[in-house]
């Protein structure tokens, strides 16, 4: 790998991915059967500093850079996408938005034990009518002396049946627009806030996806993160690191396909020798290895850009749309490597093509990764 990493993060790496492969992937076939939440597995990522990665220490975090976060993401993946997208989304999206606009009061109440994995999180943004265009979103946040009464239902909500608190997007002012949108800490438990349908998904299923309902739902004045208004650059900003995650995951499912179809080239024989040693197979296995490699690099890029602090939209973009694509490529070749078992639920492969489908659709899809690229090329050209 051309991307030098530093021996902290070497360390992390070899850490998470041997915990990985003993602890969630013995199991991670049978809770794609069952779709139980993986909450013992989670507590014990907690013990490892997993579920606070960039979040500093005197808040609980771990307080690793980017590039760690990622390590530890494709390795997560490798053996459970389920686990992974609940790891993502807590630490990109519902730590990320805490700690970067929250207040003290919500760093002390909400931050910390998110952080140390003793609360799980969530991001409530995409609605019925409002997917890749957050502004169509109708729910409306109305001050109210010192609270605000949220209305309205969010649905796709990656961990909203298991989560313990939720980051909700709402408009405050609709007048304004996008403007006019604010972002809100939620409790599970508070009057109004309910958990509606649960989807039955394709895959992911032991990550649960549902819809919540909000209903007169009363919450302090101090749960708004940042100003009023603040909502949608709190979002943008949360999906620029949330996509560094989704091309992790992506990294993590495509590296296990492929050495699922190594292993299973070399065992397989046809016509008296492994088809391993067959031109046709070498170069779909030296495709799928150059490809993951570029993705590898791209999503580093971007997790080094947010470490130095420099705008990472572009890059995140990028790595996002090639990774996640690139995973849908590489498990469909694996499946074609193994012939008629990757068909077969015996086999990993099959659950891996069901968990990569939807990394093209979260967090941004592929065509509005496109858009946010082709928005800065175009418009740095002089």
């Amino acid at each position: 790998m051309a991307f030098h990493l530093n021996e902290e993060q070497r360390m992390i790496g070899a850490m998470v991915r041997d915990f990985a492969r003993e602890t969630l992937l013995p199991t991670a076939s049978e809770r794609d059967k069952t779709g139980e939440f993986p909450r013992e597995n989670l507590n014990k990522m907690a013990e490892l500093g997993l579920m606070g990665m960039n979040v500093p220490p005197e808040y609980r975090g771990a307080g690793v850079d980017t590039v760690s976060y990622s390590l530890a993401l494709q390795e997560t993946s490798y053996a459970c996408a389920s686990t992974a997208v609940i790891m993502s989304v807590h630490n990109s999206v519902a730590c990320g938005p805490i700690y970067l606009f929250g207040s003290d009061y919500l760093k002390e109440t909400y931050l910390k034990p998110l952080a140390a994995g003793e609360k799980i999180g969530s991001f409530a943004l995409t609605e019925p009518g409002a997917g890749s265009d957050p502004a169509s979103q109708k729910a409306s946040a109305q001050r109210d002396g010192d609270t605000y009464v949220i209305k309205g239902n969010k649905n796709f909500i990656t961990t909203g049946k298991n989560s313990d608190l939720t980051v909700v997007t709402a408009y405050t002012d609709k007048t304004k627009k996008h403007r006019g949108i604010s972002a809100f800490v939620v409790e599970k438990g508070t009057p109004g806030f309910h958990v509606g349908k649960e989807e039955d998904k394709l895959g992911l299923r032991a990550s649960d996806t549902v819809e919540l309902i909000f209903e007169d739902c009363r919450i302090p004045r101090e749960n708004l993160l940042g100003e009023e208004g603040d909502g949608f650059v709190i979002a943008m900003t949360s999906l620029d690191g949330g996509r560094i995650g989704i091309a992790s995951q992506s990294v993590g499912v495509a590296q296990a396909c492929l050495d699922a179809s190594i292993s299973y080239a070399k065992e397989r024989v046809q016509f008296g020798r492994p088809i391993s040693q067959f031109q046709g197979i070498r170069w779909m296995i030296s495709d799928m290895a150059t490809e993951l490699e570029a993705a590898r690099l791209l999503t580093f890029n971007a997790a080094a850009m947010k470490d130095r602090g420099e705008n990472f939209t572009e890059a995140a973009s990028m790595a996002k749309v090639f990774a996640s694509e690139m995973a849908n490529r590489v498990a469909y070749q694996a499946i074609q490597i193994h012939g008629g078992y990757g068909y077969m639920k015996e086999f990993p492969v099959e659950r891996h093509y069901r968990d990569a489908r939807v990394f093209t659709l979260y967090e941004g899809t592929s065509e509005i990764q496109r858009k946010v690229i082709a928005n800065h090329v175009i418009g740095r050209q002089r």
